[in-house]
């Protein structure tokens, strides 16, 4: 006998009806999520920031820079690794809507350089690259659970046709709703949940004396690793993929997770190594 979960959920919550010439405004769960991972992830940092000692009226801006260069990050990602022509063509299309594409490897660069430039300027705070970032991949590995429970929502990114129990029949999905196929967009939201529970752990244990850089070499080794590793059970994103032995998420996840396999060796040098 096989068994399969029949997922059939609308991707909209409701549509806002036309209103002074705008609209209608379909609220999808997608943009739900997203904007909840920034919203729960502001009140973690509140949190960390009070327990370290760190001013509260850096949040604001913090989440500023975190929003504009995750979106912008993913954006030009999605279009740099998957639709390069598009990209080139028309570069306006990064910032107009539907904002139909995100790439998490354009967003991990985006981060990156947000941080950097938020950094720069509270150094005499105490906010280092490296300590905001330690932190902020709290933040930023609940907020992948969300955005991924979003595509679950969405009914995209689905995976690859399979007998397990578990198995998912994509009603909303034309494509792919014929036969029971792998949930690997959950199969990343669980694992993005329990990676949050393990870095706000390893903070809580060692709050201001957390060695540098070993959050982040955790998280780009955890996520990356299955990353990598769930790409194998997933249909290919874009047609050109299929010609190689590896697509462009494996491609790029194994520099990603290089990278963090060299801050947790070198967090082991950090002076700062002694639970708080």
């Amino acid at each position: 006998m096989i068994s399969y979960i029949l997922w059939d959920a609308s991707p909209e919550i409701f549509t806002i009806p036309e209103f002074l010439g705008f609209g209608p405004l379909p609220v999808r769960w997608y943009g739900l999520l997203f904007a909840a991972g920034f919203l729960v992830g502001q009140q973690i940092m509140i949190y960390i920031f009070k327990k370290e000692g760190k001013s509260l009226e850096d949040i604001d801006s913090l989440t500023l820079y975190m929003v504009l260069s995750t979106v912008i990050g993913a954006r030009v990602g999605h279009f740099l690794f998957y639709e390069p022509e598009v990209l080139f063509r028309n570069p306006m299309e990064v910032i107009l809507p539907p904002y139909a594409g995100l790439a998490s490897h354009g967003a991990v660069v985006g981060i990156i350089l947000g941080l950097w430039l938020y950094s720069r300027s509270r150094k005499s705070s105490g906010q280092t690259f490296f300590w905001v970032a330690d932190r902020m991949v709290i933040v930023i590995a609940l907020a992948g659970a969300f955005i991924r429970f979003g595509n679950l929502m969405n009914s995209e990114i689905v995976g690859k046709p399979t007998d397990v129990p578990w198995g998912f029949i994509f009603m909303q999905n034309t494509e792919f709703r014929q036969i029971p196929r792998h949930p690997a967009q959950l199969y990343e939201s669980i694992s993005c949940f329990i990676l949050t529970f393990v870095l706000f752990w390893i903070w809580n244990r060692y709050k201001a004396a957390t060695p540098r850089g070993l959050m982040v070499g955790v998280f780009f080794v955890w996520v990356f690793t299955l990353r990598f590793l769930y790409e194998f059970l997933k249909e290919n994103q874009e047609a050109f993929e299929a010609n190689y032995a590896l697509n462009m998420g494996q491609f790029l996840s194994i520099p990603v997770v290089l990278l963090g396999i060299y801050f947790i060796i070198k967090s082991r040098n950090s002076p700062l190594q002694r639970p708080a």
